[in-house]
């Protein structure tokens, strides 16, 4: 008889990895938002943000969050590495059996977690779905175009890698290699580790209204910059399965408010 999801999650942990780039104006409102996942979430659960070498006051609001809480904990980049790299430094620092992924900026709500953890441990990753988008039209256009180039090449059946709001179990998230753009491929990178996945739709959060993306360096920029990074960043996916970084070891640019190893 195969394990049901509440005797799995039994016997597992989550981290949830928050890229952050000065994000100082949403983040005491994601802390509120993601509050009422913490107290609902059937399994121990920490958030790990990922200070991207943010340039505002994000660093210290982060100090302030994890000092208050212990269930939140940061480490930080000490420049600019991109989302790639942001993602990759956090998976390197878990502790935990499930790892998740969030943006800061509140355009999903925390609470989707909960749909997501219902599909383990049938399925090795879960992304999602976003309903209702609340970008700009050229955000849109360039996402949907970003999705349809991927399919074409690699027919990773992912119907919005670009979603932010993924679990995946860790043993597969430690695997996947660092490569420009690495984080629009993960569903694709774990499929090619012979793991199973699933995709569930997500509620858009209006806790806050969408703002432009600021983001530098390998993660975001120009939104005509997703569909073309795709075509190169898909190439790579298929071509690098060993799993080793294929840049700088992030852990080497540090700082954090948890002992390193």
């Amino acid at each position: 008889m195969s394990e049901t999801p509440a005797a799995y999650l039994s016997a597992q942990t989550l981290t949830v990895l928050v890229p952050v780039f000065n994000e100082e104006e949403s983040l005491l409102q994601f802390v509120v938002e993601m509050n009422k996942f913490l107290v609902q979430t059937p399994l121990p659960t920490t958030v790990l943000f990922i200070n991207d070498g943010s340039t505002d006051g994000s660093l210290e609001l982060l100090r302030s969050i994890c000092g208050d809480d212990r269930r939140y904990e940061f480490i930080s980049l000490a420049h600019n590495q991109g989302l790639s790299t942001a993602i990759k430094a956090g998976i390197d620092h878990c502790r935990s059996t499930l790892v998740g992924y969030i943006d800061s900026d509140i355009q999903t709500t925390p609470l989707d977690f909960l749909k997501f953890l219902e599909f383990f441990p049938e399925y090795d990753m879960v992304n999602g779905i976003r309903a209702k988008r609340q970008d700009t039209m050229v955000k849109k256009l360039s996402s949907k175009l970003a999705n349809t180039v991927r399919r074409t090449l690699i027919n990773d059946g992912i119907q919005d890698t670009g979603c932010p709001l993924k679990i995946l179990k860790i043993e597969y998230a430690r695997r996947l290699p660092l490569f420009h753009g690495m984080h629009r491929f993960l569903g694709a990178l774990v499929q090619l580790q012979g793991a199973g996945s699933s995709s569930c739709p997500c509620s858009i959060s209006r806790a806050l209204p969408a703002r432009p993306s600021i983001r530098s360096g390998t993660g975001r920029g120009s939104p005509w910059s997703t569909p073309l990074g795709s075509a190169g960043s898909a190439a790579a996916g298929r071509t690098t399965k060993s799993g080793r970084p294929c840049g700088p070891n992030p852990a080497r640019l540090m700082l954090s408010n948890r002992a390193l190893v």
